[in-house]
């Protein structure tokens, strides 16, 4: 047998957490000197302490934990709590790296101050295009809200046209504006350029208005990274004397499937200030 200590050498776990295993009843000691109190345990524990500290780490509470090692839960419910828990963990890294994504934008934006190129801006109109579109709301327009609305509109917008037997004449335009309800939500509007009649009904067809004046950039790589582009474009508002009247419009140019090698157009509708 082994003393306390020796066992929480061996299983790589404190002291001080098998003496709570041992109160909570999740890892009894297979032995108690009734004399002194020191706690015994076998190797053959080893196993339990093992599946204990995976289950855990899987984020079970101690209670779960404890009816799965006691066979308490069937082996069905099981895969399917471990099923769960994967699609949770899988979720939670995806969000973590979209933050890091946003991280490093943030901070190619910060290190780029002070010289940010503004030569490749270009102030045009913008004609009126019909489009086909479907809208949702998000949160903000921070990144981290709207680019889980805007990819899956996107896939199902081009699920319902295949349907319909309508194909897109040009490129997608996403564009934004607030939301009637406020509270800083932002109406998304996922559209594809088409030739087809205006239309209401699985998705809606429309004449998206001209822009008299827009200060246009154009932005390469994965939309997660456009904050530098877009903030060298707010920098050329603001020194030619113009103000933006909305959210910049987004033209997908070229989509493949890297998104590093996507090829977007940013056309911000402006007015003189």
């Amino acid at each position: 047998m082994f003393t306390i200590g020796d066992f929480a050498r061996h299983g790589r776990v404190s002291v001080r957490m098998l003496r709570h295993y041992d109160a909570t009843g999740l890892l009894r000691p297979a032995h108690v000197d009734p004399a002194s109190g020191y706690r015994y345990y076998t190797a053959a524990q080893l196993a339990r302490l093992n599946r204990v500290i995976a289950l855990k780490d899987l984020g079970f509470t101690l209670q779960q934990v404890k009816d799965i090692v006691d066979e308490k839960v069937g082996a069905e419910e099981l895969r399917g709590m471990l099923r769960l828990r994967r699609a949770e963990l899988e979720t939670a890294v995806a969000a973590a790296r979209a933050r890091l994504v946003q991280v490093e934008a943030r901070l190619r934006a910060i290190e780029s101050e002070g010289h940010m190129s503004t030569n490749d801006v270009v102030l045009k109109s913008v004609p009126a295009v019909r489009v086909a579109e479907l809208t949702a709301t998000a949160e903000s327009f921070g990144p981290e809200d709207i680019s889980p609305v805007i990819g899956p509109l996107y896939d199902e917008l081009f699920r319902r046209l295949e349907a319909a037997g309508v194909a897109p004449s040009g490129p997608g335009v996403a564009y934004y504006e607030d939301a009637p309800e406020g509270a800083g939500r932002i109406t998304v509007h996922a559209a594809v350029q088409v030739s087809a009649p205006l239309q209401d009904g699985a998705f809606r067809v429309l004449d998206l208005p001209s822009l008299d004046q827009a200060a246009t950039i154009v932005h390469r790589g994965s939309m997660d990274g456009v904050l530098p582009t877009v903030q060298s474009l707010a920098h050329w508002i603001d020194a030619n004397g113009y103000r933006s009247t909305g959210y910049p419009r987004e033209i997908n140019l070229e989509c493949p499937e890297n998104r590093d090698d996507w090829v977007t157009e940013l056309q911000s509708p402006v007015t003189p200030a």
